[in-house]
């Protein structure tokens, strides 16, 4: 199994554990007079084994990212490196958002604001910031089709 093949498995475990999650809360209460559609014990067996199997899946992932290189680091490195590099590019451009917003002013009393940057020369470093994140995503995405899943 490919390492991208892993993620969307781990993806679709997490989506089935947050749905045994209400249908454990189906069944523990009802209203008086009917009886749940399931019994707990066994959607608490069903989620166990779910998380059981995504235990083990997100623990070959990790496995797998930590032993996979290329250029000499790691996948978790890299993954690192993305995560910083997406709050980096968040914070950029929500400077660039405040910066160039329409302000209204109603009378000459109010306080006036000015810019303490270029926005031509600002903007240039957010699309950089932003390029950069798309690059290394672009590169770890194509890792994840490439590399096969360790075993434990």
């Amino acid at each position: 199994m490919k390492l991208a093949e892993a993620l969307s498995s781990r993806s679709a475990l997490s989506d089935k554990v947050q749905q045994l999650r209400n249908r454990l809360k189906d069944c523990l209460k009802v209203q008086e007079g009917d009886t749940p559609a399931e019994t707990p014990d066994s959607v608490i067996k069903e989620l166990d084994r779910t998380l059981e199997d995504l235990q083990s899946l997100i623990y070959r992932i990790n496995i797998t990212n930590i032993n996979t290189k290329i250029d000499g680091r790691s996948i978790t490195s890299l993954l690192a490196e993305r995560d910083v590099l997406a709050m980096r590019a968040r914070i950029l451009k929500d400077g660039l958002d405040y910066i160039t917003e329409r302000e209204t002013r109603y009378n000459r009393n109010e306080i006036k604001y000015v810019r303490t940057v270029d926005v031509r020369n600002f903007r240039r470093v957010c699309d950089k910031s932003a390029a950069r994140l798309r690059e290394l995503d672009l590169k770890i995405q194509s890792l994840s089709w490439t590399t096969e899943l360790l075993e434990e």
